[in-house]
């Protein structure tokens, strides 16, 4: 069976399957959360700002295969009533793309408590106690994917509060691999390059991107959906194989010379 996204023909891969997407109103979380629904899922997508939420039901087409819980990753109290709302739902989860996160530049000697704590809080404990709070749901086929970066790959400067919260994120993929393995549950994780979402242009300057491309072999930025297909990848039977393990699509930015 097959179904056709765009000018996109896709296996149906998650049919009937139950796939859970943090910070998915906008970006790649949005994106995924599209790819998921056209492959088949029921998709559970979170955000902080219910208005965002209703606007991703929108573009989402309003299916009542989505289901959109406003929820912070970095309350424990919200996560607590997504994972009750996932139960009383659907009664499991079988993929899980602990996606949310947000993005900070600054030199080191400029960074403040409360931005570090703001930042920690939502890439590094938010993703750790998503996968806390509904492993209790995962299915034995289960598989987890989180959104790290090409930043734990290679330095770079004024990312220092940030890219410590993705090289932690990708460390917690191949713990949470080592113990759901007896559940035949797998976690890899995912590190796109410079990406073409909201978060990309609320933090690179328009006279700084004509730079940032020139970095990339590849010779444009990434799109949202190139991060979903290999989000999609990581989460179905194709990857039964693959467990934690880190995927970069960042266009050669990383280790290919252009």
């Amino acid at each position: 069976m097959a179904t056709t996204l765009g000018d996109m023909t896709q296996h149906s891969r998650f049919d009937g399957r139950i796939a859970l997407v943090t910070g998915g109103t906008s970006g790649m979380g949005l994106a995924t959360a599209r790819r998921f629904l056209a492959e088949g899922a029921h998709v559970v997508i979170t955000g902080r700002d219910q208005s965002r939420l209703d606007a991703a039901l929108d573009d989402l087409g309003g299916s009542r295969r989505v289901l959109a819980v406003r929820a912070d990753v970095a309350s424990r109290a919200d996560l607590a009533v997504l994972a009750d709302a996932i139960g009383d739902r659907h009664g499991r989860l079988d993929v899980l793309f602990a996606n949310a996160g947000v993005a900070t530049f600054q030199p080191a000697a400029d960074a403040t408590e409360a931005e570090f704590d703001r930042v920690v809080g939502i890439n590094l404990k938010g993703v750790f106690f998503s996968v806390q709070t509904t492993a209790p749901l995962l299915s034995e086929r289960a598989s987890i994917v989180i959104n790290a970066s090409w930043t734990r790959h290679r330095g770079l400067p004024g990312a220092g509060v940030y890219a410590a919260t993705k090289a932690a994120v990708h460390s917690l993929t191949q713990t949470f691999a080592a113990e759901l393995a007896p559940r035949g549950v797998r976690v890899n994780s995912v590190s796109p390059g410079y990406i073409e979402t909201p978060m990309f242009h609320d933090n690179v300057s328009a006279e700084a991107q004509a730079e940032v491309v020139g970095r990339i072999a590849a010779g444009r930025v990434g799109r949202a959906d190139e991060v979903a297909a290999a989000v999609a990848f990581l989460a179905s039977d194709d990857a039964s194989y693959v467990n934690g393990q880190d995927l970069v699509v960042d266009g050669g930015l990383v280790t290919v010379v252009s």
